[in-house]
């Protein structure tokens, strides 16, 4: 089994720091590899329409706009949000 899973973070999905399953926005379920990849595959078009910037990393991508941050209390400064895509393997 395999999970796209879109996350939506002040960091890149790569980083997958503590608690980074709480930032899931969406997450679908597939029984194979090829099926999990073609619904990546089109939700990578979507996400291309949608960001001015790009970049990934591991088969992860992030995205983003430059207009799109949100105040980090901890660091006291804007953070740049990201959406992220990946495949991850169920076990």
């Amino acid at each position: 089994m395999y999970k796209v899973i879109y996350m939506k973070a002040d960091y890149e999905p790569w980083w997958q720091f503590e608690g980074w399953e709480q930032t899931i926005e969406q997450q679908k379920t597939f029984s194979t590899i090829e099926e999990a990849q073609k619904n990546l595959e089109q939700q990578l078009v979507d996400f291309r329409a949608n960001y001015n910037n790009e970049q990934s990393k591991d088969g992860m991508f992030a995205f983003w706009c430059e207009d799109e941050i949100s105040y980090c209390e901890a660091c006291e400064d804007d953070a740049q949000i990201y959406h992220g895509l990946f495949i991850q393997k169920i076990y």
